[in-house]
């Protein structure tokens, strides 16, 4: 029976239904097969090989771990341009961000004439009140700057440390640079002199923790000499200078040159400084020198422009004017010379008007001799007194009619220079001023002599004889930390440090020198001191380091137990890194294991940017002290017999 004609046209349509779905199938996997390998080809060109393809029908799922999210953007990127961009489904994360570095923390402190000033970058934790109360605590009447910025970070290791000591070295410098980071202070200061240099040198160096590194540049400027001064004598006795001024080393050199062929003996001490009236200062003292010299005996004497030339009583009056013509007409043309050739003296019965004081080692002053009238009595007395001291003073003057009109200048510049010594002797003449004593003041002489020069005026003469004398050191002055390490030095040189095999328990015959060390650091004070533990090569490196570092503590916990203030101390191991003696001895191992004390001494470092105007030109000197941390250590279990 044949089928009908309708059922035959059914199944042909579902037939081709059916193919027709088979074959989109096939073109819908064809489509996304496709679209996954083209994607990851591309993303792999571009070096994303982190990244994941996955097709879902149409769509293309990028899964993976991005870096950062520029490189999750660019992969999307790179998809969407191989297809569809509405097609590609961002399935991808990004790797946390990793934590941003913290801030390098400065502060930089500048304080002067003009007040103090503070800038850079400190931990919000810090407290600004507090430190602007203690920068002004410095000084009261100054204003203090505040330009700091802050950022939210804990403060590092080693900061508290570095802006305490900042502080504490700005109350020993009013003119100062101070710039305090993590572990690092650096100093850049102006002082009035190379004692003064040298005092606070020593004192920041003293007070430093030990585990903070310090910079230190303070310089001492050239003195400004007023008036610039040079005064040089021929006499009985030979050739010396009472005062001598240079203005650089060339100019020093030439008038020392000039002076020892005028027959000075030893060393010309010429102070080197600012002021110089004229370039032409040292062809002027060579030539004044040089007619002193050939006029046998007398003085020059040299103030700023004025060049006065006092010739030996007695002297041949056609050689003085011939000497003094050819100065007159070689010295350069600013200065202006004043000779003189004293008249012989004629005595009266009554003798020369005379006027003396004294000043003993004590104190006591003693006013005896002429005066001219009542008001001079009595200004010579005031300043006696306000200068010695009112209960020091013993005025047995008298009052002589008809002195010099230039006796009270006379007297009060004698006064004024005899104030300079430590003891001595005035005597005031119409015709010369004399003084003589002792001062502990290594420039007594030249100070004086410039004093004199220019309260007396021109062509007056006037004898000097200072001696200097080193001042006394004060009863409770620290020794030199120089010292105190070469004295340790010679006590482990008589008895070495021993420890007990393999520990850093201190042996029992070294509690004595022990001791005696212990006796000297307590009257050195606080100085910076590094305490080194060092071993022989025997056994393993690590276990010779911690033992080294564990006899160091050892010593430093017995000077503490002792009572010597170790807070500017620092214990380090060094283990078996530095060698003295051969390792391949017993008596070379014998001498590497040891302790030793060692001063934390400055040394140069690099100039870091303070973003701060310099306040002078700073003298080359810069130091810095290596950091040594103090740790504590303990004996390595197993560690070889040392």
């Amino acid at each position: 029976m044949r089928p009908s004609f309708s059922i035959v046209v059914v199944l042909t349509f579902v037939l081709a239904a059916g193919l027709c779905l088979i074959g989109a199938s096939y073109a819908v996997t064809a489509v996304e097969r496709n679209s996954e390998i083209v994607v990851r080809r591309a993303l792999d060109t571009k070096g994303h090989d982190w990244a994941e393809v996955q097709s879902d029908g149409l769509r293309v799922v990028i899964t993976g771990t991005a870096p950062d999210e520029a490189t999750r953007f660019n992969a999307l990127t790179v998809a969407g341009d191989e297809v569809d961009p509405s097609r590609v489904i961002d399935g991808m994360d990004v790797a946390p961000t990793a934590d941003l570095a913290p801030p390098r923390f400065s502060a930089e402190i500048l304080r002067n004439d003009s007040g103090i000033s503070i800038i850079g970058l400190i931990p919000a934790s810090e407290d600004r009140e507090a430190l602007a109360e203690a920068l002004q605590k410095l000084d009261q009447q100054a204003l203090v700057t505040d330009l700091l910025e802050t950022a939210d970070y804990p403060k590092p290791a080693g900061w508290d440390d570095a802006l305490a000591f900042a502080v504490l070295a700005l109350s020993k410098l009013p003119r100062a640079k101070v710039s305090a980071s993590a572990g690092l202070v650096k100093i850049t200061a102006i002082s009035d002199s190379p004692e003064e240099k040298a005092r606070l040198e020593q004192e920041l160096t003293r007070a430093a923790p030990p585990s903070l590194r310090i910079g230190l540049s303070i310089a001492a400027p050239r003195p400004v000499i007023t008036p610039f001064t040079l005064r040089f004598l021929i006499g009985e006795e030979g050739a010396r200078f009472d005062a001598c001024s240079a203005q650089d080393d060339t100019a020093r050199n030439r008038i020392a040159a000039a002076a020892h062929r005028a027959g000075l003996e030893g060393r010309a001490n010429c102070t080197i400084g600012l002021g110089v009236p004229s370039p032409n200062w040292a062809q002027a003292a060579e030539l004044s020198i040089s007619a002193l010299a050939e006029l046998g005996q007398g003085s020059v004497t040299i103030a700023d422009a004025d060049i006065t030339l006092i010739a030996q009583q007695g002297t041949d009056q056609a050689d003085f004017d011939r000497v003094v013509g050819e100065l007159e007409t070689s010295l350069p043309k600013v200065f202006a010379l004043h000779a003189v050739l004293p008249e012989p003296e004629v005595r009266d019965a009554a003798g020369p008007p005379e006027f003396t004081a004294t000043l003993s080692p004590e104190g006591l002053v003693q006013l005896r001799g002429r005066v001219g009238d009542e008001t001079l009595r009595d200004m010579s007395d005031s300043y006696a007194r306000a200068a010695f001291g009112s209960t020091a003073v013993h005025t047995a003057t008298r009052v002589v009619p008809d002195l010099p009109a230039d006796w009270p200048v006379r007297v009060l510049a004698g006064l004024e220079a005899l104030s300079r010594l430590n003891n001595g002797a005035l005597t005031v003449t119409p015709d010369n001023v004399v003084l003589s004593g002792m001062s502990h003041d290594a420039d007594a002489s030249a100070e004086i002599a410039g004093l004199l020069s220019e309260k007396l005026g021109e062509a007056q003469d006037f004898d000097l004889s200072i001696t200097y004398q080193e001042p006394p050191e004060p009863e409770d002055a620290l020794p030199d930390p120089e010292f105190c390490e070469e004295q340790i030095a010679e006590m482990q040189q008589a008895n070495k440090i021993a420890f007990e095999p393999g520990s850093a328990t201190v042996a029992s015959g070294s509690l004595d020198t022990l001791n005696s060390i212990a006796d000297l650091l307590r009257e050195c004070g606080p100085i910076r001191m590094e305490i080194q533990g060092h071993t022989d090569s025997q056994g393993r490196e690590e276990m010779n380091q911690q033992l080294s570092q564990a006899r160091a503590q050892s010593i430093l916990n017995e000077l503490r137990s002792r009572g010597v203030l170790t807070s500017t101390y620092a214990a380090v191991g060094y283990g078996e890194s530095q060698p003295i003696a051969d390792n391949d001895t017993e008596a070379g191992r014998e001498e590497n294991r040891r302790i030793e004390f060692r001063l934390i001494r400055p040394e140069p470092i690099e100039e870091v940017e303070t973003g701060l105007e310099a306040i002078e030109s700073p003298g080359p000197e810069a130091a810095e002290t290596a950091p040594a941390d103090e740790t504590d250590g303990a004996p390595a279990e197993g560690a070889e017999d040392q």
